[in-house]
């Protein structure tokens, strides 16, 4: 298939999406109008301004930038109302660019400035997402969306945010997340957690190899237990890449690579994102870990990490794998199947995400290999 026929089918092919951050995907007019009514001062004054105001902050190339972005976004999410109508809109664009099944991401803990309760903002955040799903339902878009809670590494309420987790488990809450700055904030800061969460049969994730490299990883698979990992793109640090005698491609792998590609702990890579925080040396999708990852079976999913701050969606991620990298249909099936086996649901649900909406979706393409 050529690359413009595949770029023309992208839209329609169903998506699963593991990492993407709810306080990272706003419209900007949503900012502007929760802003307003809040009296938060924002950086540009209409929405096509402000969506490049996001993206140009976070193109900058150093993570500490592009994190300081989350600032205005954060600050027009402290009511219920506000982050109701956030998760809400998350799901219809999300089930708007073809997503089937989402996790969406986000910080209780980063929501209390206006008096809410933890328990409060998992409340809100649900019920955007149900009515959501119901609209998306209606104007007959099948979506199913889970809440991570993230933990935020520096603020050390990990365990708080982990007994919160398991309490809405079955309301909602699918995982458990820990994010933030990844140097001098190992996993093993509040051991507690991991214990915690393991003894309650509780799915974990942790941002690692993004800012930080294999070390960070490592700590997140074997001091956090982690289920997946969050990025992950820097186990290409514990891979050498060479040629062999013939001039064929040769890559050894070092005892970590191994140890993830041989648990199939799946990595939640984000390419644009990547590109923009300098998170690996790949100074354009052609060149991402992404596509040798994948090549060497690791097991890859693909998302947008946070589509406001990136201008991206799963469409524009696919698109870009596919323009820049030469993708195929079968690589977009590939990724997106290992997210839907990744999925922090169980695995009779996993498999009917894989049978009864992914498959369906590609088998319908004349050429493509399942």
């Amino acid at each position: 298939m050529s690359d413009p026929a595949l770029v023309d089918l992208i839209p329609s092919l169903p998506k699963v999406l593991l990492h993407d951050h709810l306080d990272g995907g706003l419209r900007p007019q949503t900012v502007l109008e929760l802003a307003d009514a809040v009296g938060h001062e924002l950086p540009a004054a209409d929405a096509a301004a402000l969506g490049e105001w996001f993206q140009q902050a976070a193109d900058s190339g150093s993570l500490v930038r592009y994190l300081e972005t989350f600032e205005h976004t954060v600050a027009v999410m402290q009511t219920p109302e506000a982050l109701a109508r956030v998760a809400k809109e998350a799901v219809l664009d999300l089930a708007a660019d073809g997503v089937v099944y989402a996790e969406q991401r986000w910080a209780p803990e980063q929501h209390l400035r206006a008096g809410m309760t933890l328990p409060d903002t998992v409340e809100a955040v649900q019920a955007g997402i149900d009515e959501g799903v119901r609209e998306a339902a209606a104007a007959g878009r099948t979506i199913r969306v889970g809440q991570l809670l993230t933990a935020m590494r520096h603020a050390d309420r990990w365990i708080e945010i982990g007994e919160l987790a398991v309490a809405y488990r079955d309301a909602g809450v699918v995982g458990f997340d820990l994010a933030g700055p990844e140097d001098g904030f190992p996993p093993d800061r509040h051991a507690e957690v991991w214990r915690f969460l393991a003894e309650n049969d509780f799915p974990v994730t942790i941002h690692a190899g993004e800012a930080a490299g294999v070390p960070s990883i490592a700590q997140a698979v074997h001091r956090g237990q982690a289920d997946r990992i969050g990025h992950g793109v820097r186990i290409v640090d514990d891979i050498t890449f060479g040629t062999d005698a013939d001039g064929s491609p040769l890559a050894t792998l070092g005892s970590l690579a191994h140890w993830v590609r041989d648990h199939q702990i799946p990595l939640e890579i984000c390419p644009v994102s990547n590109l923009q925080t300098s998170a690996t040396a790949a100074t354009s999708v052609a060149d991402h870990p992404v596509t040798r990852l994948k090549e060497l079976d690791f097991a890859v999913t693909l998302n947008t990490d946070n589509r406001l701050m990136s201008r991206t969606s799963m469409t524009h991620e696919m698109t870009r794998l596919v323009t820049e990298a030469g993708w195929t249909i079968d690589d977009l099936a590939d990724v997106t199947i290992a997210a839907a086996w990744g999925a922090f649901v169980h695995h009779d649900e996993r498999r009917a995400i894989v049978d009864e909406l992914v498959v369906p979706g590609y088998q319908k393409i004349e050429g493509a290999q399942l």
